[in-house]
């Protein structure tokens, strides 16, 4: 028997999920932008008590690990980190992208590659590439996206991008074979489909090292003093 408690806060949507032997049993989102730290803590509680459950039950706790937003992984991360020390039970971590495609893979042919892309400001995503299978075929990076991104791919295959950082790429990948799919959000869901082959794979995180996938690290610049 595997109980997972799964988290999402990559995104602006705010989510949590319970899969029982990987079949979901119930599931939370909350559209409100930078939710996670305030409201997180309360749907976990608020989840857990619809479903007649109690903390102590839970066999292993989830979470998307990133990239996405620095703050939203920093909370996600440190409360899974909490609950399975409280607990005593094993961390399994996600990576974001990794759901988006386990979210649509099922929808497109052997031909079709899944491009998800997560907004890194400015013309700039954080993507990966994938097939319908789930197998990725490029790894997680950060991608300056411009009129020749893709374009090799574009040539023979068609390519189906989607997430937040997509559609201001839109514009400037025009191949007839670039397809576009819109609100399309990480959620808890899939993280916890993820999750459950990850559990009876034993790949549980250590809980003294793991930290989020951030893939860039934000650096702040001191102001300069006036002269």
């Amino acid at each position: 028997m595997s109980l997972i408690l799964s988290l999402e806060t990559a995104s602006s949507v705010c989510s949590v999920a319970l899969h029982d032997e990987g079949i979901i049993k119930a599931s939370s989102h909350l559209f409100i932008s930078q939710s996670a730290s305030s409201k997180l803590a309360v749907m976990v509680d608020e989840l857990l008590k619809r479903c007649d459950l109690k903390p102590s039950q839970l066999h292993a706790v989830a979470v998307s690990e990133g990239p996405g937003s620095y703050t939203g992984l920093r909370i996600g991360v440190a409360t899974a980190k909490g609950l399975c020390y409280a607990l005593n039970i094993p961390l399994i971590a996600v990576n974001t992208l990794e759901s988006l495609v386990q979210k649509i893979a099922t929808q497109f042919s052997d031909e079709v590659i899944l491009c998800p892309m997560l907004d890194a400001r400015r013309m700039e995503v954080y993507c990966l590439l994938a097939n319908n299978k789930g197998d990725v075929l490029e790894p997680t990076q950060a991608k300056v996206i411009d009129e020749s991104s893709f374009a090799d791919l574009l040539l023979k295959s068609k390519i189906v991008f989607f997430g937040n950082g997509a559609a201001k790429c839109k514009e400037l990948i025009t191949s007839s074979n670039a397809i576009f799919l819109s609100d399309i959000v990480p959620s808890a869901e899939e993280i916890g489909e993820l999750a459950f082959k990850k559990f009876h794979a034993e790949q549980f995180e250590d809980l003294a090292d793991v930290e989020p996938f951030y893939l860039k690290y934000f650096l702040i610049k001191k102001p300069k003093s006036a002269l």
